[in-house]
């Protein structure tokens, strides 16, 4: 949970980047922006981490670097096609599909384990589903399915994938620095190649990201969204079952929707793009509540799922 509230500003500090990108380059396609955002984002938390590891590194194991492989394919496709979504559909409406890894994951453990889950799994899954749609004030009269829908419905499929990939029991002994790092360099070799295929020119690659509001932003996104984040996860996650872990990251877009009350404001001073502040509804009180009772439910003791 902690590291979905970091990631909860991962999403105005995106928004905020690619409106700076499109100003900056106009008529820049929005898959250049979000496959390089991507790879200059987890290139510099590879960097790092490299540093932070480097003497451990001679050790790496094969499982490690399998884990890793599997954690940036999963996590660079869903990224990318999380980010590009987000350029064709209202943010809200991006976080409610996006959360459909928290019934997709149930349903594969359901079938790999030829175990159907208790009720009590099934409530928690309804009641989070229900929290976002109220979140992102979803009726029959929005509620399509157009690119941006697809692409993010897209990214919740890549985004199970990563989380049960991490949840497998035959990488419980490897090392968490050394396979995020395969990880994070997996990511930006998944991302590089569609980024050179949808610039315009190569001149883009610099000058797309190169106001200073958007290397500030960069920064904050590679360290406190991306570092640190996915170092917590891919050490604590393992601990936990994915049911449990998927519904505990249905917490994000609460978080989300509480931070959009004030920083979009702040952050349309540094850059100077118009990005209106959220408002405060009985939508995101609702929501969250009923979001807070799903992860209630499932740390109840005696539900007899993943222990």
């Amino acid at each position: 949970m902690f590291c979905c509230i970091f990631w909860a500003f991962s999403f105005p500090f995106t928004k905020t980047l690619h409106s700076l990108g499109n100003q900056t380059v106009p008529g820049v396609s929005s898959l250049f922006l979000s496959a390089w955002a991507v790879v200059i984002r987890f290139g510099f938390s590879a960097l790092v981490l490299f540093i932070m590891t480097a003497r451990r590194l001679p050790g790496i194991s094969r499982l490690e670097v399998q884990q890793g492989l599997g954690l940036g394919f999963f996590g660079g496709l869903g990224m990318f096609f999380q980010l590009d979504g987000l350029a064709y559909t209202q943010a809200s409406t991006s976080a409610f599909f996006t959360q459909a890894y928290c019934v997709i994951i149930p349903l594969w453990v359901a079938v790999s384990r030829r175990k159907w889950p208790p009720v009590p799994v099934w409530i928690a899954c309804g009641l989070a589903v229900a929290g976002a749609a109220i979140l992102a004030d979803l009726s029959s009269q929005n509620l399509r399915l157009g690119r941006g829908e697809w692409e993010t419905l897209a990214g919740s499929v890549f985004f199970t994938g990563q989380i049960l990939w991490l949840d497998h029991p035959r990488y419980a002994a490897n090392d968490v620095g050394r396979f995020t790092l395969v990880m994070f360099l997996s990511m930006v070799g998944v991302c590089l190649p569609v980024a050179w295929f949808f610039a315009g020119q190569p001149s883009d690659f610099l000058r797309v990201y190169s106001a200073p509001a958007s290397l500030v932003l960069l920064l904050l996104l590679s360290t406190g969204c991306t570092l640190l984040t996915y170092l917590l996860m891919n050490r604590w996650q393992r601990e936990l079952p994915a049911t449990e872990a998927g519904l505990l990251y249905c917490s994000e877009p609460v978080f989300t929707s509480a931070i959009c009350l004030f920083l979009p404001g702040w952050l349309s001073s540094l850059s100077g793009i118009g990005y209106p502040d959220e408002s405060l509804t009985g939508h995101l009180l609702l929501g969250g509540l009923l979001i807070l009772l799903a992860n209630v439910l499932i740390q109840l003791r005696g539900t007899g799922f993943g222990n």
